[in-house]
């Protein structure tokens, strides 16, 4: 992309006025695609370093969100406004981002690897991969990872940011196009609720121990590791910096497990330093250690164990794979977008289980059949030399 195109503007704001004047342009418009370059590696909380914004014309422009005092409140209503549709590609993190800096979600958006997903690119198919498949276009990657807090940035930097944007109109348009020609877009709109829901980003320290491996959890244990998993996030969130800086999942665990009482027990512990145990940090995590220990036996977390698949559902999963595999052709949707492993076991055992695969879209592409299959209303078998499903009165 030359920078002839924008004449003399340039195409990266630096300036408050041109940033309210650039969001008054793009207001007009049906949808403006968006896309953010952010560090993560050093912080808890990512670090915004660019905002790329593009009507359907492409003139995309950037704001530099790291001047000093530069004003963001035009992006950020934007960004509320519901009667401008707002287009990302792999969304996630962009929206976490503008849910920390304004406290609400984005209104009004559209997620094209979500669109993908479900008009048969695969799963979470990547923009480089899309944009080829769209356009025909081969992305230059190789400014993804660089340092997007360093100032100036380079003309290469600029051409690869704004040609995210530019780029990404064209996806939108085409499986805009292909979702409706489908009759699949509903099932995005299901998809995206997640993404729309605040408790998405919310990030609870007394959900975090939920995400830590412990080895043969009991209750006791897991009400320990519940108050030193939201310990560590409370303050990696305090310092804004990576929570494994605060202390590592594997300590948390044989903490939790070991529940020691005193500073020489806590030294034992793998990846705490004598130093560590006999400091300050030692008497912050005895104390965490004791309150869980304290916390009533009827709030303890339950252990979760797998419960054993007897021959006869044994049998169903093989079945329902097979007809996961026939489904998936049928409506060229990726398998494990459709029902994941677990999917597949808990339906084998409970025809009200609560996943995704006997919910939305994915019920009717493969839950029902599903059910259908395990009280013998359909069969699979091969017809022609294709495998298919036929329904009992059929055979």
């Amino acid at each position: 992309m030359a920078f002839s195109r924008f004449k003399d503007i340039m195409p990266i704001i630096t300036k408050s006025d041109d940033v309210a004047a650039f969001c008054k342009e793009l207001s007009v418009h049906e949808f403006v695609t968006i896309d953010t370059e952010f560090l993560r590696e050093k912080t808890y909380y990512p670090k915004l370093c660019l905002v790329q914004l593009s009507g359907p014309d492409k003139k995309a422009r950037a704001i530099d969100p790291l001047v000093e005092g530069i004003d963001l409140s035009p992006l950020f209503e934007l960004l509320a406004n519901k009667n401008i549709l707002k287009v990302f590609h792999s969304g996630r993190q962009d929206l976490e981002i503008f849910y920390n800096l304004t406290g609400a979600v984005v209104q009004s958006f559209f997620d094209t690897q979500i669109a993908a997903m479900v008009c048969g690119y695969g799963d979470s198919v990547g923009y480089e991969n899309i944009v080829r498949q769209v356009s025909g276009y081969q992305v230059d990657k190789s400014s993804q990872f660089t340092n997007w807090s360093i100032r100036p940035l380079s003309d290469k930097q600029i051409t690869y940011a704004l040609g995210d944007v530019t780029h990404l109109c064209d996806v939108y348009l085409h499986l805009k196009a292909e979702l409706e020609k489908r009759g699949r877009t509903e099932w995005v709109a299901q998809e995206e609720r997640i993404l729309n829901n605040p408790d998405t980003y919310a990030n609870d320290p007394y959900k975090a121990w939920e995400r830590i491996k412990i080895k043969s959890p009991k209750a006791k244990s897991l009400a320990v590791l519940r108050e030193l998993a939201a310990w560590r996030e409370m303050q990696a969130q305090k310092r804004d910096i990576p929570k494994t800086w605060v202390m590592r999942d594997d300590a948390l665990s044989d903490m939790a497990n070991q529940a020691p009482q005193n500073k020489n027990q806590l030294a034992k512990i793998r990846n705490v330093s004598k130093e560590m145990a006999e400091g300050k940090t030692g008497v912050q995590l005895l104390k965490v250690i004791a309150k869980g220990l304290e916390t009533p036996r009827d709030t303890w977390p339950v252990p979760k164990r797998k419960a054993s698949l007897s021959q006869g559902a044994m049998a169903m999963v093989d079945i329902l794979k097979m007809l996961l595999k026939v489904q998936s052709a049928v409506h060229d949707v990726a398998p494990k977008v459709i029902a994941s492993a677990a999917d597949i076991e808990a339906i084998a055992q409970d025809d009200n289980a609560d996943v995704p695969a006997l919910e939305g879209w994915r019920k009717d592409v493969f839950g029902e059949g599903a059910l259908a299959v395990k009280h013998g209303k359909l069969a699979i078998g091969l017809k022609d030399g294709k495998i298919t499903v036929f329904k009992i009165a059929d055979l």
